[in-house]
C-alpha cells in the first residue's frame, strides 16, 4: 500500500468521506458526522491528511489530524484532534488503520503537538479496539458530540 498526504479536498478523499458519511449514517441511524471541517483544517504544519491507494491506485483508507489548543469545546493546548479515520470494507484487517494511526501520529509529533484526542461512538466497537490497543484511553469528552450520551473520547500523550 501507498500512503500520501493529500488534501482533504481531493477528489478520492472526498469519495473516501462520502463513504463514511454513509456508514455513520447507518451505523448510528442518522445524518453522519456534521463536525465542521474544511480542507484547510489538514494542511501542514497544523494538520495532515493521509489516503492509502492499493499498487492498482485505488482509495482504501483515509485519516488525519487537525490542531487543536484550549476552547469552549474542551480541547487542551497542544491538542491534535484525530479525523477521518475510515478503511473501506473490503481492505480491513490488513493493518492500514495502524499504519495511518502511527503515520499521523509521528507528524503531529514533528508538529510541536503534546496530545493526540480523538471522538467515536459506541457503534463503532472496531475503531474503540483500534485505539485502545494503541495507546489511547477513554478521556473527558470535547468537540462538536461533547454532549451526545454515545459518544467516546480518548486521547494519548505523543510526547
Amino acid at each position: 500500500m501507498n500512503i500520501q498526504s493529500t488534501r482533504y479536498d481531493h477528489p478520492d478523499a472526498v469519495a473516501l468521506e462520502d463513504a463514511v458519511q454513509a456508514e455513520y449514517a447507518v451505523r448510528y441511524d442518522d445524518e453522519g458526522d456534521v463536525t465542521p471541517l474544511d480542507a484547510g483544517m489538514f494542511v501542514p504544519p497544523r494538520g495532515l491528511y493521509l489516503l492509502a491507494y492499493d499498487p492498482e491506485g485505488r482509495p482504501m483508507a483515509t485519516g488525519g489530524w487537525r490542531t487543536q489548543d484550549k476552547n469552549d469545546e474542551g480541547y487542551s493546548d497542544g491538542d491534535a484532534e484525530l479525523k477521518r479515520m475510515y478503511v473501506i470494507p473490503e481492505a480491513r484487517g490488513l493493518g492500514l488503520a495502524r499504519r495511518i494511526l502511527a503515520a499521523l501520529e509521528s507528524d503531529a509529533r514533528t508538529a510541536g503537538r503534546t496530545r493526540m484526542v480523538l471522538e467515536t461512538g459506541i457503534a463503532q466497537p472496531e475503531a474503540i479496539a483500534l485505539y485502545t490497543s494503541s495507546g489511547y484511553d477513554p478521556c473527558p469528552k470535547f468537540g462538536h458530540y461533547r454532549d451526545h450520551p454515545s459518544s467516546r473520547c480518548f486521547a494519548k500523550p505523543l510526547t
